[in-house]
């Protein structure tokens, strides 16, 4: 019998699990009633995510840390990659082919755990002054950011570059920056947005004016349709036309919420989203309660913005308010690469947590103020 030390099983976080595997199980159902050829696949992703999961959590995870930056110029060499030996989904050249599984990965998505940890680690090895970043310090976290969000704009993949954008420089303000800095900012993207939509490719151009005209695209239509025939308590399996008869597109991935609603109404809608607002809360209070940790600080912030930027993003194109992006909602929409991502986040998140009764606050570079 395995010999378990007490205090692991008393740090672990068990309502990081209790919130997130509901979720799951959800997803399975929704993706095996829309889509039952790909609920072999998900199993797979699932099973996959698992076992790299369980394998982080058990692996001295402190120790590790000087190993960040590998992985972060790991996922920028995939994101390179892309540019070569990418495939075409959807319309777009976002994936890497493995041969050898019959699937696929999605750079795109792994650069954002490897952002995360990336920007964990500067601040660990680099904290904050009590005013924050000066300048100095806030040039080198931007290079770490910007990197990616050029190369995924390049793919192009402006909805998840923004995403990109928008949670860096969350964490850096979450973190401390100057407020003379965040002034700056807020001027300098002012400035650059019109060049920006200058330069934006005509489908992304098309898709912006799709979501200010006051009638919507045929895929935020159905979604619309969809939401609006789960009624309070929703639609049995054979009743959820807008799914079953293909009329709503993709109801497995990016519409997957549309489709939820059209089969548990707005109950149902009212018992996930309060599964994610908990799981955000829960992280941004972890983050409040370990400011001395600045890795479990910096990566639990993360985490639930992260989180709530998708799950936002996701919902608000499903009705009109946000327009069309391939912005997965954590642990429900179908795929692999997305599940991965959030799932080797929380398994870093949870060891930091089980272990830390053995955390050491006088070591560098964990104790930095």
């Amino acid at each position: 019998m395995l010999n378990i030390d007490r205090r692991i099983i008393a740090h672990f976080d068990y309502l990081l699990v209790f919130t997130t595997l509901p979720i799951i199980l959800l997803s399975m159902m929704l993706v095996y009633e829309v889509a039952p050829n790909l609920m072999v696949k998900q199993v797979i992703y699932i099973s996959i995510t698992f076992a790299i999961s369980v394998i982080i959590f058990i692996l001295p995870i402190r120790r590790l840390f000087w190993l960040i930056p590998f992985y972060y110029w790991f996922a920028i060499i995939l994101l390179i990659s892309v540019e070569f030996i990418g495939v075409t989904k959807y319309g777009a050249q976002r994936w890497i082919e493995l041969p050898l599984f019959g699937m696929s990965i999605q750079p795109s998505e792994i650069i954002k755990s490897a952002l995360i940890l990336m920007l964990a680690y500067n601040v660990a090895n680099d904290p904050p002054p009590k005013d924050g970043y000066h300048l100095k310090g806030f040039l080198k976290h931007s290079f770490f950011i910007l990197l990616p969000v050029v190369l995924v704009k390049i793919q192009p993949d402006l909805g998840t570059a923004i995403l990109i954008f928008i949670v860096g420089y969350g964490i850096l303000f979450l973190v401390g920056i100057r407020k003379q800095i965040m002034i700056a900012i807020f001027f300098i993207s002012l400035i650059i947005a019109p060049i920006v939509y200058s330069n934006l490719q005509d489908y992304q151009i098309k898709r912006i004016e799709q979501y200010l005209s006051d009638k919507p695209q045929y895929q935020v239509q159905q979604s619309m349709i969809a939401i609006g025939s789960g009624g309070i308590i929703g639609n049995a399996l054979e009743n959820a036309t807008q799914a079953q008869l293909k009329f709503l597109p993709v109801p497995e991935s990016d519409f997957i919420f549309a489709y939820f609603m059209e089969r548990f109404g707005l109950i149902g809608a009212i018992i996930l989203l309060s599964l994610y607002l908990l799981l955000i809360l829960h992280l941004f209070i972890l983050s409040f309660f370990h400011k001395k940790d600045r890795v479990l600080q910096v990566l639990s912030a993360s985490l639930g913005f992260l989180i709530f930027i998708h799950l936002s993003v996701n919902i608000l194109m499903t009705i009109k308010l946000a327009p069309v992006v391939g912005v997965p909602m954590p642990f429900f929409s179908y795929g692999g690469s997305s599940f991965l991502t959030f799932g080797i986040l929380f398994a870093i998140l949870q060891n930091l947590l089980a272990f830390r009764f053995i955390f050491e606050y006088n070591s560098f570079p964990f104790n930095k103020k």
